[in-house]
């Protein structure tokens, strides 16, 4: 298996860069684009559970635009053959003092473009 491809990698990492983007900024619309829609499509989050496209449109629909911000740590991204790929990283923000934000994705190429296929998201203290 081809792990870390050059070229698969720079895709996968230029579409977590545009993720990291619209969701500081709130750009539901490229929030949305960027996840698979799929019924198959699962997103675990720090409050919430998500299974399917749907209902994580209407999370992101919903959710408060502000106290977004954040920098992020230690973020990994792998590939594993030219079509799958794993994101992770470490955040901080704010308005989480003395607690650490994990997120992880799998990320999967369609014929659109790099889609995430299932997410989590979890705080803890530091």
């Amino acid at each position: 298996m081809d792990i870390n491809n050059p070229a698969a990698k720079a895709e996968v990492e230029a579409a977590f860069l545009e993720y990291e983007k619209a969701l500081v900024c709130n750009d539901v619309e490229t929030l949305d684009r960027l996840f698979l829609d799929s019924p198959n499509t699962i997103r675990y989050g720090a409050a919430e559970n998500l299974y399917g496209y749907a209902e994580i449109a209407s999370f992101r629909a919903g959710r408060p635009a502000t106290g977004l911000e954040r920098s992020l740590e230690r973020t990994v991204i792998t590939t594993y053959g030219h079509d799958m790929a794993t994101a992770w990283t470490m955040f901080r923000r704010p308005s989480l003092a003395g607690k650490i934000g994990r997120q992880s994705q799998v990320w999967m190429r369609t014929p659109e473009g790099w889609r995430v296929v299932a997410a989590h998201v979890s705080v803890i203290a530091e």
